[in-house]
């Protein structure tokens, strides 16, 4: 099991939550995050406002799966985040010790389903 942890632009959430479905990729959490990266906080314009500051606003996404979808939940993230330019995101796999679903008692592989 891995949880996966995808830091992108907000705009290409949309996108990325299609290519994510068409994977059969269904379970993940969405928050809305500050950061900064190599973009070292350079003023962007999203929808129609420039934002300055250092920290720019992200979508996170947090994505436990099964070892069988690791690939393909990278491969859908990548496929609609990336731009080519700084500060289209990062993708980080982190070893997943144990999952537990509360309704039913599930553990591991099982619970995440």
């Amino acid at each position: 099991m891995k949880l996966i942890i995808a830091i992108i632009q907000p705009y290409k959430l949309e996108a990325v939550m299609e290519e994510l479905d068409k994977a059969e990729i269904h379970l993940k959490t969405v928050s809305h995050v500050l950061g900064c990266g190599r973009q070292k906080g350079r003023s962007e314009i999203y929808r129609g406002v420039k934002e300055a500051g250092n920290l720019l606003k992200k979508v996170r996404l947090e994505i436990a799966v099964n070892d069988n979808y690791v690939e393909a939940t990278i491969k859908a993230i990548t496929t609609a985040a990336k731009t080519g330019q700084v500060g289209d995101g990062k993708i980080f796999v982190l070893d997943l010790e144990n999952c537990q679903r509360i309704r039913t008692g599930e553990k591991g592989a099982e619970a995440i389903g």
